[in-house]
């Protein structure tokens, strides 16, 4: 990982220390991302940053915006549903984007190193990983090797979900995105200490397959992925529920 770096009096650099203060208040980093989405679902992406003069612009420094901690799934790259490019994101991503020691230790890297302003939960319908934990508790048998370990980070979802009587699997990954943006702030008072002073903010959002749309399931502060513009106006007949 590359901290911050310096200017070095270098235009390239420079527009991107620019940028990366213009992006940096929560509430600009989340809109920019919405706006990214728009134009990925319209299938009008800019793809910005990707070029090779932005390549050597970041090459000494990095100030991403957010911080996405995402789903492994293959069909959740987060440049492409964002439509972002080369410094932009700090991502994170594992299986059911389950949240371990490297997985908080990377995000408090991104908050505090590098001032990234917001952090996003990326969950999508159909999770896989949420689907073998859900398998896993419906036969009582766990997985071998260390699927076993994702299976077992998802359970307290699967009992969240039950006690609030939510059996889709939909509705149980939006109570997995919430569960996961608890995680983070509950294990990491780093990250909590951030979002209470109101230098970062942690929403959790939810992706759909087939539309490519993003909509919020949970934020820290409360109603703070409201305040963006939600994304999921291009899917009217998915209302958030943050």
């Amino acid at each position: 990982m590359s901290s911050t770096g310096s200017s070095g009096g270098q235009p390239g650099s420079q527009r991107t220390a620019d940028r990366a203060s213009a992006l940096g208040e929560p509430t600009q980093a989340y809109a920019e991302l919405l706006a990214g989405n728009r134009r990925f679902v319209s299938g009008a992406p800019r793809h910005p940053n990707q070029d090779a003069g932005h390549r050597t612009a970041v090459a000494d420094g990095q100030h991403p915006f957010a911080v996405i901690v995402g789903c492994s799934d293959s069909r959740l790259a987060a440049e492409i549903i964002f439509d972002r490019g080369l410094g932009d994101l700090f991502v994170v991503r594992t299986a059911g984007h389950t949240a371990g020691p490297e997985v908080l230790g990377s995000v408090e890297y991104a908050v505090t190193v590098l001032g990234t302003p917001l952090v996003v939960v990326l969950g999508h319908d159909s999770c896989g990983a949420v689907q073998a934990a859900r398998e896993a508790a419906a036969t009582g048998t766990a997985p071998s090797g260390h699927l076993r370990a994702v299976v077992d980070a998802v359970v307290p979802s699967l009992r969240r979900a039950e006690a609030e009587g939510v059996h889709d699997i939909d509705g149980i990954v939006d109570i997995h995105i919430a569960q996961t943006v608890e995680t983070l702030l509950g294990q990491s008072p780093v990250l909590a200490d951030e979002v209470a002073r109101g230098r970062c903010a942690v929403v959790g959002v939810s992706y759909r397959l087939a539309a490519g749309v993003v909509r919020p399931v949970a934020a820290v502060p409360a109603g703070f992925a409201m305040l963006g513009g939600p994304a999921e106006s291009s899917d009217p007949a998915t209302p958030a529920t943050v």
